[in-house]
């Protein structure tokens, strides 16, 4: 398996895809680890270094993943230093722990054999097409993570060899049978109970609130009757879609003229090759084909690069770009010539020339049309931004009102309701509008409105300018305004009040034997109900938290339902219930589970603490 991937490792197929994704490898950041090998490490754990190229690129894959989660939100976390500094620790931290697993199943004697690591690559589905193995796709995703097959089959052996250590820990935690049943019991028990129920809705109708309890509820909790900021806006939507520009015969001619290389596809050359690790096979290869050999056979049963052997060694049409050096200075000039044998950095090769395709360059009349699209796009961004200058500048010298910039553009400002940083108006729901609006520089003193605001570009194609016409700052509400809810607050909380000091009175009579209490009380117990111990109700959490009754002899308690109102309970018998087995095993697997990450913390715990982590100077300055 392992000479397979070395191999493929060194095909020229690969080779060549590998020249058209290094320039994404650039701007992704994956250079970093092609690259990274610099003076300073990153951290050394009991000797073992983890290289600043490796931390880096770590760190740039963090990143990149949060950036896709979290999306506009992880730009502002990315301007936050401390979060940042959290992050790259986070990161550091996760390498060295992975250093510290690998280690330490080293020394237990865990490994992965080749074929295990041969039966993982092979079951990877990112790796497959139409459910099989396909090797030119898993050698491109390989390259495209910036590895060789070597690399990326010893990184994933170190992987399944840290799993296997994780589940030897998981798999050492177990529950006896005994212990399981009577677990199951406990959990599927089912208590009877009969409720009473205080109305505390109908005991607050019946209280009286007096101006002084008014005045004092209020006075403690202002908090809680504040009206949030408010604003009213005036806004100037400028469009780029909505200025209509034409194209003339002249403007699309011209374009087409500027741009031939848009519209011009460069010569292509075929190639087919056979590439051997030796010169001598690599000659032995050529004195066949100069006896009559047919190449694709040929290149089936001697090549060395698996890739296009299977395809009788053709490379399929390359450019210029995407054309290996070696192949650019065989020589090759006609179809069907064939080449000498080939030093390259991969072996030796044989190549023929199967075909050529001189450049070629699409008449105007086939691509008019997208020119024309092209060129009034281009006008209509023109005759936008020229729009944005003419309207900021109105906006500007005009500083009192919109007057100016409604001129300028052509159009009414709007003005909106009423609304806050909870409810911005669908059309203003962009970003940059709501800092505009929200960050305090368009609001003037008092709440009179302030300036206007620079031009405010949304996408590339839209634009606004704006005015906070109204202005009201976050204020606590007068009482007069809230009185109502204040008083029924108050009413609320006495009735509430009485009806826990009425169920207390009941409940101490009921536990003496006096079950005329209720009665008195004008309440009676309702139907018995069964209740289950995962009932999440209030109800349900107090009936099994009261102690067993005796026999004919109920245990009473109060609690309050989900409506506010208070209850009481009688507890009048206990039932076992059953628990079905596949509930029973996951229970059982859900609480190993748990321990099993419990012993594992603890694992990872204790091998921190005796290991030797020293951090590189790249770390600690950043720190």
């Amino acid at each position: 398996m392992m000479d397979s991937l070395r191999t493929a490792a060194n095909s020229l197929v690969l080779k060549i895809i590998f020249g058209i994704i290094i320039v994404s490898f650039i701007l992704t950041g994956v250079s970093s680890y092609l690259i990274g090998a610099g003076a300073n490490y990153a951290a050394k754990v009991n000797g073992q270094e983890i290289s600043r190229g490796q931390f880096e690129n770590a760190f740039a894959g963090e990143r990149n993943r949060m950036q896709q989660q979290l999306g506009d939100q992880f730009s502002e976390l990315a301007g936050n230093e401390g979060y940042m500094k959290t992050l790259r620790q986070q990161t550091l931290n996760r390498l060295i722990d992975e250093a510290l697993l690998d280690q330490y199943a080293k020394n237990l004697g865990l490994g992965i054999s080749d074929e295990q690591v041969k039966k993982a690559i092979f079951s990877t589905q990112a790796f497959q097409s139409n459910g099989k193995f396909d090797n030119a796709r898993y050698n491109s995703i390989v390259n495209q993570m910036g590895m060789t097959a070597d690399q990326y089959a010893q990184a994933l052996r170190n992987q399944l060899t840290t799993q296997q250590l994780i589940n030897a820990v998981v798999g050492t935690d177990f529950m006896l049978k005994g212990e399981t049943d009577e677990l199951a019991a406990l959990v599927s028990q089912q208590r009877v109970v009969r409720e009473a129920t205080i109305d505390v809705n109908a005991l607050a109708a019946k209280q009286q609130v007096s101006d002084a309890e008014v005045n004092a509820y209020y006075e403690q909790n202002k908090n809680t009757f504040v009206a949030p900021e408010q604003f009213r806006v005036s806004y100037i939507k400028l469009d780029a879609a909505a200025l209509q520009e034409t194209a003339s015969d002249a403007d699309i001619q011209s374009y087409y003229d500027q741009h031939q290389d848009q519209f011009t596809q460069p010569q292509r050359n075929r190639y087919s090759v056979i590439q051997t690790k030796t010169e001598a096979d690599a000659k032995a290869a050529l004195d066949e084909l100069n006896k009559g050999a047919d190449f694709a056979t040929v290149a089936k049963t001697k090549s060395t690069d698996i890739i296009s052997a299977k395809n009788g060694g053709d490379m399929g049409w390359l450019e210029d770009a995407t054309t290996p050096e070696e192949l650019k200075n065989a020589g090759l000039k006609e179809k069907g010539q064939l080449s000498g044998v080939i030093k390259s950095s991969v072996g030796y090769l044989v190549a023929r020339l199967d075909d050529v395709q001189a450049a070629k360059t699409k008449p105007l009349a086939d691509v008019r049309d997208d020119i024309a699209a092209k060129v009034k796009q281009e006008k209509a961004l023109d005759a936008f931004y020229a729009l944005q200058q003419k309207v900021s500048d109105a906006a500007s010298n005009d500083n009192e009102s919109l007057a100016g910039a409604e001129q300028a553009a052509g159009v009414k400002a709007v003005e909106t309701g009423w609304f806050g940083h909870d409810n911005l108006p669908e059309e203003l729901n962009f970003k940059p509008v709501s800092d505009a609006i929200f960050n305090g520089g368009l609001v003037g003193e008092n709440g009179t409105p302030g300036s206007n605001s620079d031009i405010i570009t949304v996408d590339g194609d839209r634009a606004f300018v704006l005015r906070v016409s109204e202005h009201k700052p976050e204020a606590v509400k007068p009482l007069a305004e809230v009185k109502d809810r204040v008083v029924a607050q108050v009413k609320h909380n006495k009735a509430e009040q009485q009806a826990k000091m009425d169920a207390e009175k009941i409940l101490v009579d009921l536990k003496a034997g006096k079950n005329d209490a209720l009665k008195a009380a004008g309440l009676s117990f309702g139907e018995a109900k069964t209740l289950s111990r995962t009932g999440q109700d209030p109800i349900s959490q107090a009936a099994f938290g009261l102690s067993l009754p005796a026999k004919d002899k109920p245990t009473y308690g109060t609690t309050t339902d989900v409506q506010g109102n208070v209850v009481l309970l009688a507890l009048d018998d206990v039932k076992a219930g059953t628990m079905p087995e596949e509930q029973k095993k996951a229970m059982v697997q859900g609480i190993t589970q748990n321990n099993a990450q419990i012993a594992f913390e603890a694992m990872m715990s204790n091998l921190r603490k005796e290991a030797k982590i020293k951090l590189g100077d790249v770390v600690t300055q950043q720190q």
